[in-house]
């Protein structure tokens, strides 16, 4: 015999049988017994009751009896059609039921619903022909109420094939902390023609004003009770944060849980997922491994002591090939996490945001936070950690133009003299792109401190045409190479093409500047990230407008900080030194990639 499904789904196919049997065979002693006292027979209804596969209340000798055999009640969640003829399952006698659970936690709450409505059905001679539910899920809200949803909207739809909708009470209607809510979607199915039922309340849900007004009690009631019921969860959250006990969702990378008992001895660490299955056992932060902390002090040092920005140091970690708790790339906000994260110089901060009922998400004032110190061995010096919280604060403060002027003034009187470097490195200042940008250049903002240098800074103001020039270099370079079958990658930032998976070239600008009284002076700075293999130098001409030619050196050369040498010295790079990008790609592919092929031109000064 085919059993049809009753769930929110497809009508033909086949669903699982979830409700415990009920042995229905004479009496109403045994359905009393699951609950379902005080649900007296309406005046009206006739007996005997007719449900499809259920015998109820019928004689030793009645025809119904020979007809069903009296077997104990399918589960209520499933009906035989074929049995649907037999027993009438006229329209205005076919019902759906709704159930909800609130937490996955709550396991037979489902099946006592069900059974306590399939009761109900029986009484008042109705076939329970859909079914629709939602599972582990809080009734504040409709949003994720998947089995609602399709309730609803079968029934807005015209879709459905029932009269009436069974629940078990108003709580599983919905706890909506605006009761017009509730009632508006029950008022949807009555404009439909088709009623609400709620089978263990003490009214009939007739519309008359008694039962409007005990419904409308039973609905504030059912949302005050989720109030109160989150303001004493989250007072006791709040204590035990006090206590230094982890509340909340998952922890970010370096560190990891730890379960205690009752006597804070420890049961182990939980994996991803897991949780504490006794009210006595209670959570604690702990540093991650080895490797984790190292990295966690990579990020700060790198962040805080050479001054990188957190895309620099995301790109150095992919780069590295350093994997994190999420298994994928690392992003701008895990550095960003981690860089603002207290545990990490050992304290543990609860209460920062708050979600009230689901609502919108509240940031509370420092005033409220729970803090607990020292409840974690630190993993970064806490004079780090400070500077690093600054250097976050001041990314985003902005600044009037006499306010940058009023601090580049105070750290020349500091320092004596300002560099690129001293500007950058110094706290409570921008760095010199904030200056260029606002003033035009740097020598402006130094003339307007009355600040003079003997020396061009012109360099700097150029800087963002000479990475636009590195850029173009390594583009043209790129395509160069990839049309004899190569296959090349370029970083922006670090500035380094990479061949085939293997080779490593950075590109470099060798500008040029004049001392007192001697010539042109070329200059190659080395930079902090210069992997193992070759170097391209983009030699400018006296203006550092134009590109004079190109040089391909070995990074084992660079063993200083700088390479610099004058028109004497150009005989260092016999070979190596090449005129046009096409010369210099025939010379990567030759004197780089092996790759055979008739050996460039070089040009001699």
């Amino acid at each position: 015999m085919e059993e049809v499904c009753v769930g929110p789904r497809a009508r033909n196919t086949r669903c699982q049988q979830i409700t415990p049997t009920l042995p229905l065979t004479g009496d109403l002693s045994e359905a009393r017994q699951l609950g379902c006292d005080g649900l007296q027979p309406r005046r009206g209804v006739k007996s005997p009751p007719k449900v499809a596969g259920i015998c109820f209340g019928l004689g030793a000798n009645s025809k119904y009896r020979r007809m069903a055999a009296c077997r104990p009640m399918a589960k209520s969640l499933v009906v035989r059609r074929a049995e649907l003829s037999t027993f009438g399952g006229e329209l205005a006698q076919r019902a759906a039921q709704y159930v909800r659970m609130s937490t996955i936690h709550q396991r037979y709450s489902i099946e006592n619903q069900a059974a306590a409505i399939a009761a109900y059905a029986v009484r008042y001679n109705l076939t329970i022909v859909r079914t629709y539910r939602d599972d582990g899920l809080s009734g504040l809200k409709i949003e994720k109420r998947e089995g609602l949803k399709q309730l609803i909207s079968d029934v807005c739809s015209g879709r459905a094939d029932f009269s009436r909708v069974l629940v078990y009470d108003v709580s599983r209607w919905g706890r909506f902390q605006d009761v017009d809510e509730s009632a508006h979607y029950e008022f949807l199915c009555r404009q439909a023609g088709i009623m609400v039922e709620y089978c263990a309340e003490q009214f009939d849900n007739d519309g008359s004003l008694l039962s409007s007004i005990v419904k409308n009690l039973k609905r504030v009631m059912a949302a005050e009770f989720s109030r109160e019921l989150s303001a004493k969860v989250h007072a006791g959250q709040l204590r035990l944060a006090g206590l230094g006990f982890r509340q909340g969702g998952p922890l970010g990378y370096g560190l990891r849980r730890e379960l205690i008992d009752e006597n804070r001895l420890s049961k182990g660490y939980l994996e991803r997922g897991q949780q504490k299955n006794l009210k006595t056992d209670h959570v604690v932060v702990r540093l991650g491994l080895q490797n984790e902390v190292e990295v966690i002090q990579h990020i700060f040092r790198h962040y805080v002591e050479k001054r990188k920005s957190q895309e620099a140091i995301v790109r150095c970690l992919n780069r590295e090939g350093v994997p994190n708790h999420l298994g994928r790339p690392w992003t701008r906000r895990m550095v960003d996490g981690i860089l603002r994260n207290e545990n990490f110089v050992g304290n543990t901060v609860y209460n920062r945001e708050s979600f009230p009922l689901r609502s919108r998400k509240i940031k509370n004032p420092p005033s409220l936070w729970v803090k607990t110190k020292s409840s974690i061995a630190p993993a970064v010096d806490r004079g780090v950690f400070v500077r690093a919280q600054r250097r976050l604060t001041l990314r985003w403060l902005h600044l009037t133009d006499d306010e940058l002027l009023f601090r580049l003034k105070s750290l020349l009187e500091k320092e004596g003299r300002l560099s690129e470097k001293i500007i950058n490195n110094a706290l409570g200042v921008p760095s010199i792109k904030v200056y260029c940008e606002r003033f035009g250049s740097l020598r402006n903002a130094y003339r307007r401190i009355g600040y003079e240098l003997k020396w061009d800074l012109d360099w700097v103001n150029w800087r963002s045409d000479f990475n636009e020039l590195l850029s173009e270099t390594a583009a043209d370079l790129t395509a160069r190479l990839k049309k004899v079958g190569l296959v090349v990658s370029f970083e922006p930032g670090i500035d380094v093409l990479t061949v085939n998976n293997r080779f490593a070239i950075s590109l470099r600008l060798a500008r040029c500047w004049r001392g007192s009284g001697r010539g042109p002076i070329w200059t190659i700075n080395r930079r902090v990230v210069l992997p193992e293999g070759h170097i391209i130098a983009i030699r400018l001409g006296g203006g550092n407008n134009d590109v004079l030619d190109y040089f391909l050196l070995a990074t084992r050369e660079m063993t200083g900080s700088k390479i610099r040498f004058m028109d004497a010295g150009l005989h260092r790079f016999d070979g190596r030194c090449f005129s046009s990008s096409a010369q210099l790609a025939t010379a990567v592919l030759h004197q780089i990639v092996g790759m055979p092929t008739s050996k460039p031109r070089s040009r001699h000064r």
